[in-house]
């Protein structure tokens, strides 16, 4: 080490214990003062030649800041790094600490081929191996000089997915080695920067013994390649509930269930119980896929929970007939099944609204110029705030999609759970109260018309304690697909709330355009429109409807009432709009 770099080298780091004083104080900045003249003890005998010696193996310690801030994990990166051998972990992994999963990666020298380990679980480890990931590194070298551990370091700058990341390195220490797979190939990289703010910088370097290189030989018996690693990998990090894997969906006599997957109401309902793990607040997404078997048209599906805790429960009614259902009664001449809460019963509770595209799948074989139509369509939705219903239970998933066609529909449906991510309420309540979507309407399931009538759709609840911050989630879509239908007519919706109204909005998409691609037997007019393309209500030919949440304020114990209103448009010949509405009732205790 020159005399200038080790004047570098003590200014910066009396800069260090200046700031370290003024925020964390005198122990703090001791401990640190402790830890600074060991190292430099160290560093100054490792370092008195300026060379590591060829032949040891160094353990270069690294820590991670951002805006001039520690990294919260206080989890150093660590390199163990000789002249074979460069293993990039971090101390929770050799300390044995790591949460699985977790990833290390190998840079065998001399052909500066980059392996990559993870550890899934207890005897579950994958790995990949690149040989070109190093050698297609570029980087433009700068002017600018740093001193770092009494070494002058160099600037190397290359950009990686939009992001500038700037190497500090150093040629004189006789090792090449780096925290991350970045600059392995320049020399011994001391500090990494990206954009400017977020910085890995080496804090020690010690020479290390009785180190083993990692035997690669049992590590290329688990090699896979690099996609399906990445893809396990990143499988591993949640939870995933497969219930239905390529399950069709269609209208025949006599639908055929076996001892896992039920279809009921001609075959358009398909169910099955999952049981779901106990979990602390995760994040819960449900995603489907769908593609036509032979069904061209649009058609409404529903994703749902089929509640059995009461008397009576929508599995009553699959399984023998839509009369075991409670009958909603609005006084217009109809009767509407399964509708809204009663006593005895919860309607079901909706996780997702979605509308199949025309057609997608089985008539991409419909060709137009510059039309690349996709092969199926993937809707995903956060039902993160319905999770403590089945936390820990078994319950009814379903699906449904409406449709007259024996060939119909292919589905798959996953749930997953991942770890975190939402704030603690220390009581959740979560009542079901109304779904006017038939789900069960190739059974004879009233559609809902029951908006003729003024007094549209009402439900009673009662609390038996005081609920705060009470919230509707408020799903809503309409339809009538001729003209003047209510599926290309504007409605508002108001939603009351013990007789005062409470919120109002008139549910619309005019984004449909956007989905051409996924909708291939979609009728074509002559002003050069598809029908996918027209703006509806609150719907689009392939896609997912998102729930309103609609504030209540806090609400006393007590009975109250739910009302939805909504100026349905008139029948014209046999045809009639309807509107899918369902609300679920969230709030703590």
């Amino acid at each position: 080490m020159t005399i200038s770099a080790v004047g570098y080298w003590l200014l910066s780091r009396l800069l260090t214990l200046i700031k370290l004083f003024s925020i964390f104080g005198f122990l703090a900045t001791m401990k640190y003062l402790y830890t600074l003249i060991f190292s430099a003890f160290i560093s100054f005998n490792l370092h008195a030649q300026g060379i590591l010696k060829d032949n040891s193996v160094y353990q270069i310690t690294y820590f991670r800041s951002a805006d001039g801030k520690p990294k919260e994990d206080r989890n150093p990166a660590v390199v163990i790094a000789s002249a074979k051998q460069n293993l990039i972990t971090n101390a929770a992994i050799l300390n044995h600490k790591a949460k699985y999963p977790y990833e290390q990666s190998i840079v065998n020298k001399p052909n500066q081929i980059l392996y990559q380990l993870a550890d899934l679980g207890v005897d579950n480890q994958i790995a990949t191996a690149d040989s070109a990931a190093i050698a297609k590194q570029a980087f433009e070298l700068g002017t600018e000089t740093k001193v770092i551990l009494g070494y002058t370091c160099q600037r190397a700058t290359t950009v990686v997915n939009s992001n500038r990341i700037d190497l500090w390195y150093t040629a004189d220490a006789g090792i090449k080695a780096a925290p991350t797979s970045l600059g392995q190939g320049l020399g011994l990289v001391l500090e990494q920067v990206r954009n400017g703010n977020s910085y890995i910088t080496a804090t020690k370097i010690e020479e290390v013994k009785k180190v083993k290189p990692i035997d690669l030989e049992k590590i290329s018996a688990k090699l896979t390649d690099g996609l399906n690693y990445k893809d396990l990998l990143w499988k591993s990090k949640f939870i995933t509930l497969n219930v239905f894997s390529n399950e069709t969906i269609n209208f025949v006599d006599k639908p055929q269930s076996n001892d896992s997957v039920f279809r009921f109401a001609g075959g358009t309902v398909i169910a099955r119980k999952v049981k779901f793990p106990a979990l602390v607040n995760p994040t819960v997404f449900v995603d489907l896929t769908e593609k036509s078997s032979g069904d061209a048209y649009d058609r409404t599906g529903s994703v749902f929970i089929i509640p059995t805790d009461k008397k009576i429960s929508l599995m009553d009614a699959l399984k023998n007939s839509v009369k075991e259902l409670p009958v909603y009664d609005n006084g217009n001449g109809k009767k509407y099944q399964g509708v809204v809460a009663t006593a005895d019963y919860d309607p079901v509770i909706e996780l997702m609204r979605f509308f199949t595209p025309f057609g997608v799948g089985k008539y991409n074989t419909l060709k137009l110029k510059d039309k690349n139509w996709a092969e199926q369509v993937y809707y995903r939705q956060d039902v993160s705030e319905l999770f403590p219903l089945m936390n820990g239970k078994e319950a009814w998933v379903a699906v449904f999609i409406g449709n007259y066609d024996k060939g119909g529909h292919q589905v798959s449906l996953n749930i997953t759970l991942h770890n975190g991510g939402r704030p603690k309420v220390a009581k959740e309540v979560i009542l079901p109260l109304f779904d006017s979507t038939n789900v069960m309407a190739m059974a004879g399931q009233e559609y809902a018309t029951m908006f003729s009538s003024d007094k549209g759709l009402e439900v009673s609840f009662t609390l038996t304690k005081d609920l705060k911050d009470a919230k509707l989630r408020y799903i809503t879509t309409g339809h009538g697909g001729w003209g003047n239908g209510d599926e290309f007519v504007p409605r508002k919706n108001t939603i009351w709330l013990d007789g005062k109204e409470a919120f109002a909005f008139t549910p619309w998409r005019q984004d449909c355009g956007s989905y051409r691609l996924s909708n291939p037997a979609s009728g074509n007019f002559e002003s050069g429109l598809s029908s996918s393309d027209l703006s509806r209500s609150n719907w689009c030919p392939g896609t997912v409807t998102n729930p309103n949440w609609i504030s209540l304020g806090d609400l006393k114990a007590g009975t109250h009432t739910i009302k939805v209103t909504i100026p349905m448009g008139k029948p014209e010949g046999g045809s009639s709009s309807a509107w899918n509405v369902s609300g679920v009732l969230l709030g703590e205790e």
